[in-house]
């Protein structure tokens, strides 16, 4: 079981809040159980969900954790996770420790890497546990969370952080880890239901009672109260009351302990979650042999909410549909509907209501604005409460943004609007406390003065739930100032995918698990963090610049083998040359972020060019220096290329895709080679001039090119290696290419015709023309 905070209870005491209730251990489940509910048996059923493993991979942005999203039913107890790791044999891989996280309602927000968030961005820590994976390939470990929320709970799984080496697709060996959780879920079949101010007797054996009652909208106090308490093995009322559920990271779950307390014992809960049903368990703590009677009662007080009118805007918006947030436009209080017996709070009103339009403006995009104004309307008697239905179950793959503006003129020195957002409930005890604090929910506070009448708040992935926005004018050092002031708040609320859409130095993307959608950013040039605002390791203009110069201009270097296959009539190697000089350097200066970009074409187009370019460029240079039949060496020339267009096609990051056909150039020059050897019974080349001043420098610049490219590139320095890479292949293959066959002159006429026509053969391209 889960550790809980024991405190004395009093007339009105509150429960003391408990640690998580999460343990990691081991064991199965019973299938089926019974416990005693007040004087019966009901039982208590488990439920097994699981999904497919996936691969995981080394974390460098959040696109690299592997999603998994479970649905706990209501009245579930307990949770089982079983977390299963495994990994293949080889030397590949090495010991590693799985990183998994947790959370309720909304996928985790994690940090791994330690870099800093946007500014007035409310996070809070990832509640994770850590999977070792050592000498044993497969490793399971376990994680308990008892009383756990009802709805969607999110695991996210990945490996430590990445390298910032680039390895090549396919070159070097690969780990494979897989990770798969399954979900056992323990729930009751059966449950007692308090109604409001009806006690419910109960008696507790050697198991804990379950009871629910139903919170409706509007109610300010839940009142928790044990009557009547009689027990056969100790004195007072030995009962533990645990109410409301676990959501992680944060738990707010409150325990009451009644043993010794003043009578009746007591649990009061300020702005409990509306319009849901909320557990509450007793137990024993008299032993195994006791038992314990007691009559339990649950008394809510509801508040008088004033709604604003939007019968002007309805009336002259007939011909025009909306999709109004209109939970807040209540019923007059007459009509509050707390349960039978539910009091109703005959005080002057204590919440403002202000309907709200819901606007679906595009995937994990939504627009909230007040339906029949552009601001709202703060005073200092009651709160201002906006509702954000953020519980369609897409809503929590993006970030609430909200931000609040102040009119000058209404804004006086002495007074202050206090804001707080808050899931489930509103915050309305801003005349006793200003911690923006429900009964199950820590809120973000904010607040708007003369001097800084602008507030901002950003939630990255809220949990999925009503959220509501409270306002309240406030005076500090005198109240009555306060009495007749009047601040208009212009409000600007929307779900965005990404913040800012990640800047200049990002890329907004939307990623999927199953059907579930949610967006993260994907960072350059340095720029890290949740939306790419962390600048510690960024480069700055002049390095972007100087990285793209390089990475453009080093493709100059074409220009030698160009030449040089010019000179020697070498003309369609002249043409890919120039083709790979004209892409790559386009295609470096669209892949570069920020400021210094150009994009000439699309990005996947340039992208596939540079690398049809390079692949044939070695391909041809290779086969020239093959010195094959002109007929044979152009038809390897295009069936060479064609081949290289389709295994760019099919696995564009491939290695094998490039390196296979220059492999196969090699095996034709090498074969080559070897008959012009033994036929002419001399090494070919024959002069020692070509192999000292060409060969030999050509293939050492190649052999450095290809061992850069391999296996020195990182992230850091990918601007200067690939430019080296640029270099030493265009000067490689301006030292490889192959001298003219013959210094003849390049038209040589070999028979004459009475007619004055002659046919001439070329020497070099063994082609016949008529002139």
């Amino acid at each position: 079981s889960c550790s809980r905070g024991e405190g004395p209870g009093g007339a009105a005491a509150e429960g003391r809040v408990p640690p998580p209730a999460v343990s990691t251990v081991l064991f199965l489940l019973k299938p089926l159980s019974l416990i005693n509910l007040g004087g019966r048996e009901v039982g208590l059923v488990s439920e097994h969900f699981s999904q497919a493993p996936q691969r995981l991979s080394f974390y460098s942005w959040y696109g690299s954790a592997r999603l998994f999203r479970f649905r706990v039913p209501p009245d579930a107890v307990l949770l089982r996770w079983l977390l299963q790791v495994s990994r293949e044999s080889g030397a590949a891989c090495t010991d590693a420790e799985i990183t998994v996280h947790f959370r309720s309602g909304a996928p985790p927000v994690i940090n791994p890497l330690g870099t800093s968030f946007p500014d007035d961005t409310a996070v809070q820590p990832s509640f994770q546990v850590g999977v070792p994976l050592s000498a044993a390939p497969r490793s399971n470990a376990s994680v308990n969370v008892s009383h756990p929320a009802p709805g969607d709970w999110f695991v996210a799984a990945h490996l430590p952080p990445s390298s910032q080496k680039i390895e090549l697709k396919g070159l070097a060996p690969t780990c494979a880890y897989v990770f798969q959780p399954e979900l056992l879920v323990t729930r009751v079949v059966e449950i007692s239901i308090m109604e409001p101010d009806v006690p419910l007797p109960q008696t507790l054996l050697s198991h804990p009672s379950y009871l629910k009652v139903f919170v409706p909208d509007y109610t300010r106090e839940l009142l928790l109260e044990l009557r009547d308490c009689v027990s056969n093995g100790s004195l007072g009322c030995p009962v533990r009351l645990t109410v409301g559920p676990v959501t992680l990271p944060s738990n707010f779950q409150k325990v009451l302990t009644c043993t010794g307390a003043p009578w009746p014992c007591r649990l009061l809960l300020p702005s409990p979650p509306w319009d849901r049903w909320l557990q509450v368990t007793a137990e024993s703590l008299v032993g195994p042999l006791g038992t314990v009677a007691f009559s339990a009662v649950a008394a809510l007080t509801a508040c008088r909410p004033r709604s604003v009118t939007v019968q002007p805007l309805l009336q002259s918006s007939q011909n025009q549909s909306f999709n109004a947030s209109s939970g807040l436009l209540s019923p007059s209080p007459d009509h509050q509907d707390l349960g039978r017996s539910g009091r109703v709070d005959r005080s002057p009103f204590c919440l403002t209501n202000y309907p709200v339009m819901r606007e679906d403006t595009d995937v994990v995009s939504v627009h909230f604005q007040p339906l029949d104004r552009v601001s709202v309307r703060v005073c200092s008697d009651t709160p201002s409460v906006m509702r954000l239905r953020l519980n369609t179950g897409m809503d929590s793959g993006g970030s609430l943004t909200i931000s609040l503006r102040a009119n000058k003129t209404e804004m006086r020195n002495e007074t202050v609007v206090v804001a707080c957002v808050n899931a489930a409930s509103p915050f309305l005890g801003f005349n006793t406390s200003l911690n923006c604090t429900t009964a199950f929910f820590q809120g973000y506070p904010l607040s708007l003065s003369a001097w800084s009448r602008r507030a901002n708040l950003i939630i990255p992935y809220p949990e999925t739930d009503n959220w509501y926005l409270s306002l309240q004018l406030m005076c500090p050092e005198n109240a009555e100032d306060c009495e007749q002031a009047v601040v208009h708040v212009e409000t600007t609320l929307y779900l965005v995918p990404c913040l800012n859409d990640c800047g200049p130095y990002g890329q907004c993307l939307l990623l999927r698990r199953h059907s579930y959608l949610y967006a993260s950013c994907s960072c350059k040039a340095g720029w890290r963090g949740w939306s790419c605002t962390d600048n510690s390791t960024a480069q700055t203009v002049a390095q972007q610049r100087a990285a793209t110069l390089l990475l453009t201009l080093s493709n100059l270097m074409f220009l030698a083998p160009i030449a040089v296959s010019v000179r020697r009539f070498f003309l369609v190697e002249a043409s890919v040359y120039t083709y790979t000089m004209f892409f790559s350097t386009f295609y470096h200066a669209c892949d570069q972020p920020g400021e210094a970009v150009l994009c000439i074409l699309s990005y996947d187009t340039l992208q596939y060019c540079d690398f049809l370019g390079s692949g044939a460029a070695i391909w041809v240079t290779i086969l020239c220096m093959a010195r094959l039949k002109t007929v044979l060496k152009y038809v390897l020339f295009l069936l060479g290329t064609l081949v290289i267009a389709m295994s760019l096609q099919l696995d564009r990051r491939g290695m094998w895709n490039m390196l296979g056909p220059c492999l196969f150039a090699f095996v034709i020059m090498a074969s080559m080679w070897a008959y012009r050897c033994g036929h002419r019974r001399q090494c070919y080349p024959t002069s020692w001039q070509r192999w000292a001043f060409y060969l030999l420098p050509g293939v050492s610049m190649a052999s450095v090119g290809i061992a850069i490219y391999t296996s020195m590139m990182t992230s850091d320095n990918y601007y200067y290696t690939h430019s080296i890479w640029h270099i030493l292949l265009a000067g490689s293959a301006a030292l490889l290419l192959p001298p003219p066959d013959q210094p003849a002159e390049p038209w040589a006429c070999s028979q004459k015709f009475p007619c004055h026509y002659q046919i001439c053969k070329n020497d070099r391209e063994e082609l016949y023309a008529v002139t």
